[in-house]
């Protein structure tokens, strides 16, 4: 049954040299929560950021070729970008009298104004991008859909970037309520879970601006040539899960306004159930090197026992799933959207590769550009969580620091019992 499911290397042929991608921009988030200070053990101050890696291939292919590596020219061939943001995640708050959701989304609408991706061209604030993925490229939305989160409301209302009030309730409601991240939020605990969607939101709003600056400004040339990578599947979960039909669309629209083949969107996943599965078909030579696996529905029922692994990925997912194994053996699961249609529905979804035109060139990128940094690493993500990822050790007592320091609990007089009025 595996075996009826691989397509060879063959299948997928090699672009031509003068069409192969030679640029491959990745995109990596990491979030940390950090105790405040010793014996206010329910103090705490979450930190997030994500990283966008640009990697010139041409430059690492020459440096192949070459007896001995220029390290000089492997760093010019690799540009890095941050955004980072921090917020009192549980037992300190925005201001006094409020609760920990209405601090959360307070904060949050606050970092979307504040914060900016700057990339060359791009200067955008997160809460711009936010509308540009509820419109279309080039077309922002003018509003977006929040329902009211006061219990005794729910009430769907449309909201401009500079907020409204409920027409039922009368509670402010801010556009980033959208993303309901406040929904996941609790008094207790360090909402670890909640910081981890916020981060998957901003990694996604991140690969929207920067392939929206190549659609605007070089459609017919850097957009055609460059692979977008997410580290992780093409997959929105949790509360913000809506957005993965506003991804779909917005990347399908995108597709349509784009000469030829583009954009080149994928993600790459390190772990889950997928992977080791596909690491134990490896493992057994039942993947050899250049082998796609085609996870149909039946596949899908062998490695989650899904109820209905039919419907799988409907709700979550915008990419659809594959199993590849590298020329050089690395075993990799990346996640492709289809150019129309849904990768994954009640029917199934779009298993066939044929539906994804973009693949062949994916595939490509993957053999190109082998990392030994992890396991079946590829060096795009690597450079891009390397940006992204927190230093342990003396990097958290910074974190501890600039927690304090945040919390205005740097003063000598200030007393533990008021930090959860302190702004």
């Amino acid at each position: 049954m595996i075996r009826e499911r691989i397509r060879p290397r063959t299948d997928f042929a090699v672009p031509p040299a003068a069409d192969r991608l030679s640029a491959a921009l990745a995109i990596d988030g990491s979030h940390v929560v950090e105790q405040v200070r010793d014996g206010l053990p329910s103090v705490m101050y979450g930190f997030a950021q994500a990283a966008a890696a640009y990697v010139d291939l041409d430059v690492l292919e020459s440096q192949r070729a070459e007896r001995f590596v220029d390290p000089y020219a492997i760093e010019r061939a690799i540009n890095t970008a941050l955004v980072t943001l921090d917020l009192p995640v549980a037992g300190a708050y925005t201001r006094p009298g409020v609760d920990i959701v209405t601090s959360w989304r307070e904060s949050i609408d606050l970092l979307f104004r504040q914060k900016k991706i700057d990339v060359n061209r791009l200067d955008q604030p997160l809460l711009d991008l936010l509308f540009l993925l509820h419109g279309g490229p080039g077309l922002p939305a003018v509003t977006v859909p929040v329902n009211c989160p006061s219990t005794d409301c729910s009430k769907d209302v449309p909201v401009p970037p500079a907020g409204a009030d409920c027409s039922v309730c009368g509670e402010h409601l801010f556009p980033t309520d959208v993303l309901r991240i406040h929904e996941e939020v609790g008094e207790e605990g360090a909402n670890q879970s909640a910081l981890g969607r916020l981060m998957s939101v901003i990694e996604l709003l991140v690969l929207v601006g920067l392939s929206t600056l190549l659609w605007e400004q070089s459609r017919q040339r850097a957009l055609r040539t460059t692979l977008f990578i997410v580290d992780g599947p093409l997959a929105v979960f949790g509360t913000p899960a809506k957005l993965r039909g506003r991804a779909l669309d917005y990347f399908q629209a995108m597709g349509s306004t784009t000469p030829a083949v583009a954009p080149y969107v994928c993600g790459i996943e390190k772990s889950g159930v997928l992977v080791d599965y596909a690491r134990q078909l490896a493992r057994h030579d039942l993947l050899s090197p250049g082998d796609l696996l085609v996870c149909d529905e039946q596949i899908i029922s062998r490695v989650v026992n899904a109820n209905n692994a039919r419907a799988y990925g409907k709700e979550t997912y915008w990419g659809r799933k594959f199993v590849y194994r590298a020329l050089d053996g690395r075993v990799v699961v990346p996640t492709v959207p289809p150019p129309t249609g849904a990768p994954y529905d009640a029917n199934g979804g779009k298993a066939d590769p044929r539906d994804y035109p973009t693949l062949s060139a994916i595939l490509d990128v993957i053999d190109r550009t082998g990392s030994s940094m992890y396991v079946d690493g590829i060096i795009p993500v690597a450079a891009a969580h390397g940006r992204a990822a927190f230093p342990i050790g003396v990097g958290t007592d910074v974190l501890r620091l600039v927690a304090t320091k945040r919390l205005g609990l740097d003063s000598p007089g200030q007393q533990p019992n008021q930090v959860r009025s302190t702004p």
